[in-house]
């Protein structure tokens, strides 16, 4: 699944693990080699900036051995006749080599790992460890490491891009070369590339079939309060950080006063309150409610496991209740890793990765080639508000906002 918005579940530990042979792990998995890669020339071209030159390996030298896309995809009703997907593949990569640090924020690192492991399994120089913990202090931590040169890790994978540009403006990222960066929309990389989205998550209206028609579901979220078959139907979950990102959205997008006004009366139009978002979709689709509002990877949760429950996804139309925030990674000041960081986030970038994201975390994409899950619109479908996401991470007038309403 998508990182997930509570960013609680991280035990702390570091992980570093034994890793099996490349070529037994591929021959267990069933997977036939496909040839080596081209040579390293131009491996970092496309701008000054982030060009760090080659990593202290030969590209050229070390072959891989390309595994099945079944490796990387998930499984589930709503990934049945998946077409294959597209963009650049693992294979056109430079190998990895070495030992890189990542610093992993949010809740699902251990799916992360997964992928991490799958590389450490295709790669026999390659071995990384990770640090698991919430995002927002992580990019503390590194924010101290920074003021005193002793950054200790290479590479930061955040839960969103609030933590992302906290980091940046603490002058502790190094761009990442626009070769890496390329392929993925402008509205996901920072302007200076100092961070790049790896898989992204939308607001939405999860909404039960039985019940509502999707035309009785506006395409302005501020005109939810006033919808009549929305009265008493609905649920939040008002102390998940992706419901607070939702509300700090609105906030930016229509001022203190309107948001307000629309927390009053969404309470006045008697919305229920959840622990989390996963259990809103879920009452949604066996019509505890009609309707509610989520991250859009919970109803495909639900409906990977439970294809016929009546539940559907409504996305309004270039304001907060369409806003798409995403998991990024950004590359630490530090000198030792940094071509090997860069190879590393372009691995995160590659059509297999995104399948990953895209078939096991339920993650919009990030490579065009790359379709999101069962029938989601494309990312480009999505008619987004134009905010910037670092801003994200100004919560504390959302948490007053919460609180003035009565919410929290």
């Amino acid at each position: 699944m998508m990182t997930t918005d509570d960013d609680t579940r991280d035990d702390g530990s570091t992980s570093e693990r034994h890793r099996p042979s490349r070529r037994r792990f591929l021959a267990a998995g069933g997977v036939a080699a496909t040839g080596a890669l081209a040579g390293c020339t131009g491996l970092f071209g496309g701008g000054d900036d982030g060009d760090y030159g080659p990593p202290d390996y030969d590209a050229a030298d070390a072959a891989m051995e390309a595994m099945a896309i079944s490796e990387f995809q998930g499984s589930g009703a709503i990934l049945e006749g998946r077409p294959a997907p597209g963009g650049r593949s693992m294979e056109d990569l430079p190998n990895l080599s070495g030992e890189l640090a990542i610093y992993l924020g949010g809740g699902e690192g251990g799916l992360y790992r997964d992928l991490f492991d799958v590389l450490e399994a295709v790669y026999p120089d390659f071995s990384y460890t990770a640090q698991p913990k919430p995002s927002s202090e992580l990019a503390a931590q590194i924010a101290e490491e920074a003021q005193t040169g002793q950054l200790q890790a290479d590479v930061f994978i955040s839960i969103g891009a609030g933590s992302l540009g906290a980091v940046v403006e603490e002058g502790a990222t190094r761009p990442l070369t626009a070769e890496t960066v390329e392929p993925v929309p402008g509205a996901f990389v920072e302007p200076d590339n100092n961070w790049v989205g790896i898989a992204g998550r939308a607001r939405a209206i999860p909404y039960n079939t039985d019940q509502l028609d999707e035309s009785d579901l506006p395409d302005s979220v501020m005109d939810i309060p006033n919808a009549d078959p929305l009265q008493n139907a609905m649920g939040w979950a008002p102390t998940y950080g992706a419901f607070q990102d939702f509300v700090t959205a609105m906030r930016l997008l229509e001022g203190e006063d309107a948001t307000l006004q629309w927390l009053e009366d969404m309470q006045a139009a008697g919305i229920q309150s959840y622990d989390n978002e996963f259990l809103i979709s879920d009452a949604v689709s066996t019509g505890e409610l009609d309707a509610g509002f989520a991250n859009h990877y919970y109803a495909m949760r639900v409906l990977n496991g439970s294809p016929d429950r009546p539940l559907d996804l409504h996305f309004t139309r270039g304001d907060a209740g369409s806003l798409v925030n995403v998991s990024g990674a950004a590359l630490l000041d530090r000198d030792e890793n940094a071509g090997l960081a860069d190879v590393f986030v372009r691995h995160l970038l590659s059509a297999e990765a995104q399948e990953f994201f895209a078939t096991r975390t339920y993650a919009y994409p990030m490579l065009p080639g790359v379709q999101p899950v069962g029938d989601l619109p494309t990312i480009d479908e999505l008619e987004t508000p134009d905010i910037d996401l670092t801003e994200l991470s100004n919560t504390g007038p959302t948490t007053d906002l919460l609180t003035e309403a009565g919410v929290l």
